[in-house]
């Protein structure tokens, strides 16, 4: 059985990348064409410089950023992105099927919390139980 191919919003993957920016954008949701349609901020653009100098050879393929709020578009797809998460970078693969969401979606800035047993004291049983 052939793998299917990917599609979004009823284009492939190679008819998104060959798109503009703003057609781009009237395919998204109404958060991620909003965004687009404002322009996007200083650090954005600069992400973005990086992004495409990636996909030319002229920069590495791994990029760090701490813009979690940028949204994926069709061109960062095969791209490695380091996502700062607060304390470290997260680093993944961006994948067709993120295309319309944000870096931060996928860098988890809290963790979670995993308990020992309890201690002495803690419960009722334990109240009683031998110090020794």
């Amino acid at each position: 059985m052939a793998k299917k191919e990917y599609t979004y919003r009823g284009k492939t993957l190679e008819e998104l990348q060959a798109m503009p920016i703003q057609e781009v954008a009237k395919l998204f949701h109404a958060r991620g064409r909003r965004t687009i349609e404002r322009g996007f901020s200083d650090v954005q653009k600069l992400f973005l410089k990086k992004v495409e100098a990636a996909n030319n050879g002229t920069h590495k393929k791994i990029i760090k950023t701490h813009c979690r709020n940028m949204i994926i578009l069709p061109n960062m797809v095969g791209l490695k992105i380091q996502i700062h998460r607060g304390n470290k970078f997260d680093a993944i693969e961006v994948m067709p099927e993120m295309i319309g969401h944000r870096l931060g979606e996928f860098a988890a800035t809290r963790v979670r919390l995993k308990h020992s047993a309890p201690g002495i004291g803690a419960t009722r049983s334990s109240a009683y139980a031998s110090v020794k």
